[in-house]
């Protein structure tokens, strides 16, 4: 499971029920904007601090969306990634496979674009917002089963990066490169119910249930620790030691695998998909990673391991496409330049 650090962060989030039904009740009646009084303190506090660095241009909605669709693209065609679509074929996957993944991240332009105007015109995180953005977002589910003739491609995709774009759309406050404030402010926003949602029956959602992980929701809740104190930082390391793009990338989904309770994993295997895909992950970390002859060996090794299981890591792959995305953003604030991300 996760890490002692991550476990801890999980019981200090989000507090559902009576704070949250207050801050309802003031949105609603007073139109007022509230900060949950259960967002957790880590999340508010590195953004906060964030507050003090230099502003910087918010891209515009368009470009968000850009960025954001790009972001799904870049992780769909990366390759070799253990048991998911890339462009060797369909991994574990059945109903999926590289086209129908491009198709779904199209589909889903307009939506990220509907997602960053729907923030940038409230401005700050609030119950009004956030049942605005889930609105938005299951249009956009419909809109993905379309182009993909009835096929999951990015739901967790959805939420993820589309609470992401929301964060880096609002306006104001310290430099979008900061990654711990977009996702401060996204996390402010995953804070609040999605109220006229109706009971979740996906498969993520029975995997939480049934083994009692955090899943996608407590990855945002926390400020999605598994992007910026893991996949951002593996990034920026494997760069930094003149490691290639596509590897450098392979191994930011990695370090991702090794701590992450994966619903996609536990619903398509169990324990047993969840542990063969953290076990595999840190043994091609530990072998100097997917670029040495031995990373690559131990990838195989763990690909065959996942379909073995017809298990794949989804909910990894998910958080890449929001690294990327937040990586994209980064380099739009330097003008293009590649940059040393304030983590």
């Amino acid at each position: 499971m996760a890490p002692a650090a991550l476990r801890a962060r999980a019981d200090r989030a989000c507090a559902h029920t009576a704070c949250v039904a207050q801050n309802d009740l003031r949105a609603d009646v007073a139109g007022a904007v509230d900060r949950p009084a259960h967002i957790p303190a880590r999340a508010v506090s590195r953004a906060d601090a964030a507050h003090a660095a230099p502003l910087a241009a918010v891209p515009a909605d368009a470009q968000l969306s850009r960025y954001a669709v790009t972001a799904l693209i870049e992780e769909a065609q990366l390759t070799p990634k253990p048991a998911l679509v890339d462009r060797r074929g369909s991994g574990a996957h059945r109903d999926l496979d590289l086209a129908t993944m491009l198709r779904s991240a199209h589909a889903l332009e307009p939506t990220f674009a509907a997602l960053a105007r729907a923030a940038r015109r409230r401005g700050e995180p609030s119950a009004l917002l956030r049942t605005e953005l889930a609105q938005i977002g299951r249009a956009g589910e419909h809109d993905m089963l379309r182009a993909t003739g009835g096929s999951n491609a990015h739901r967790g995709a959805i939420w993820i990066v589309g609470l992401l774009v929301a964060g880096a759309s609002m306006p104001g406050g310290g430099t979008q490169r900061h990654a711990a404030h977009v996702c401060g402010r996204a996390a402010r926003i995953a804070c609040f119910p999605d109220r006229f949602a109706a009971p979740s029956n996906s498969h993520g959602e029975r995997a939480r249930q049934r083994y009692q992980v955090g899943g996608a929701r407590r990855e945002a809740q926390d400020g999605f620790p598994h992007v910026v104190e893991i996949g951002l930082p593996a990034l920026v390391a494997a760069r930094a030691r003149g490691i290639a793009e596509d590897a450098a990338r392979l191994d930011a989904l990695l370090a991702i695998m090794v701590s992450l309770d994966d619903t996609c994993l536990l619903h398509r295997a169990g324990l047993p998909g969840l542990h063969a895909g953290q076990r595999g992950a840190r043994r091609v970390l530990a072998a100097g990673g997917s670029s040495t002859h031995a990373g690559a060996a131990a990838l195989a090794a763990l690909e065959h391991d996942l379909l073995s299981l017809n298990a794949s890591p989804g909910g990894a792959a998910d958080l890449l496409a929001a690294t990327l995305f937040l990586d994209m953003l980064a380099r739009h604030d330097a003008g293009g330049s590649p940059v040393t991300w304030n983590i």
